[in-house]
């Protein structure tokens, strides 16, 4: 099963920029689908932004519409997250996860994201 590693968190002051990166070993992600989740302290994991295989279609939460940009590069077996105009309630554990099957099968361990007033 295909192996997935986010990279790119860390600690951002409101309103700043942050890209994450979602590298694939142990397979290629190419004809996957692919996903951000998020989990803040307390909360329940939440969707944050998908893009199919092709690339063609996105899709996000409302909460980060405007803001966030998912893209893909299939052939670094590679999925990001650009993050724009980051606010306070963004701090979360972000996770990658790559929908093999019907729903997302493979996750990565997750990279921190914290955003500071």
């Amino acid at each position: 099963q295909v192996q997935l590693v986010e990279s790119g968190g860390g600690l951002v002051q409101a309103g700043g920029s942050l890209r994450l990166s979602c590298a694939a070993s142990g397979g290629t992600i190419r004809y996957y689908g692919m996903g951000w989740f998020r989990q803040a302290p307390r909360k329940e994991r939440e969707f944050v932004a998908s893009i199919r295989w092709s690339g063609g279609y996105t899709s996000y939460a409302d909460s980060v519409k405007g803001r966030f940009t998912i893209s893909r590069d299939n052939a670094k077996n590679t999925v990001y997250l650009q993050m724009n105009s980051l606010l306070l309630e963004d701090t979360a554990v972000y996770y990658c996860a790559a929908q093999t099957g019907v729903t997302y099968d493979a996750w990565g361990q997750g990279t921190q994201v914290t955003v500071s007033s």
